[in-house]
């Protein structure tokens, strides 16, 4: 395998992992700081307040988008053994 196809398959392979995982961790993000914001106005200083919806809320997004995660890094995968592979 040459230089060039690692480093391309790398960088693709970055590329998904980035793109299947940014939805997750913006939905966490925006629930953060609705939570962070209700706090603020409430003044209430609980933990458990900000831990809880953000991991029902994270499991819950991971949960619908799993079948699309799963179809992403099943075309890189496709793509790593048909394409890349021919090339060593």
């Amino acid at each position: 395998m040459s230089e060039e196809v690692f480093i391309e398959v790398f960088i693709e392979g970055i590329r998904i992992f980035l793109v299947t995982i940014s939805p997750i961790l913006l939905v966490s993000l925006g629930v953060g700081l609705i939570i962070s914001i209700f706090q603020t106005v409430t003044s209430i200083q609980e933990q458990t307040l900000t831990f809880a919806p953000k991991i029902i809320v994270t499991f819950l997004a991971l949960a619908l988008m799993f079948g699309w995660i799963i179809q992403q890094i099943g075309d890189y995968a496709y793509r790593l053994f048909t394409i890349y592979m021919g090339m060593i």
